[in-house]
């Protein structure tokens, strides 16, 4: 069964920083392709940023760059998005996204977590 936990979500005043974590279960950690989306009450689920399943590779939606950092640890099967100087507009449900297969064999299918609510205000 495919499990994907965001945590680290909560209020933040301007400027501040949050860590989200996202710990992934039931599929092949290392070999997915994983992102940061996030939604905004009455918007549509928008990407954050993206990374590789090396870790080398990352990508940044540009309200976000130079401000998050996505990151992977593939030991411990967990995806972080370091959040810095964090605005009003930042305020939205984040969610995990997976493009992973369960197998070694199997088909690639896209997973997501429940979300966690990031709000930013002071």
């Amino acid at each position: 069964q495919v499990q994907l936990v965001e945590s680290g979500g909560g209020l933040v005043q301007p400027g501040g920083s949050l860590n989200l974590s996202c710990a992934a279960s039931g599929f092949i950690f290392n070999t997915a392709t994983m992102k940061w989306y996030r939604q905004c009450p009455g918007k549509e689920r928008e990407l954050v940023a993206g990374i590789s399943y090396t870790g080398e590779s990352s990508n940044y939606a540009d309200s976000v760059k130079g401000r998050f950092t996505i990151s992977r640890d593939n030991a411990k099967n967990i995806l972080y998005l370091q959040m810095n100087s964090l605005k009003p507009e930042d305020t939205a449900v984040y969610y995990c996204n997976a493009f992973a297969r369960i197998g070694a064999w199997s088909p690639r299918f896209d997973y997501w977590g429940q979300g966690t609510q990031v709000t930013v205000s002071s």
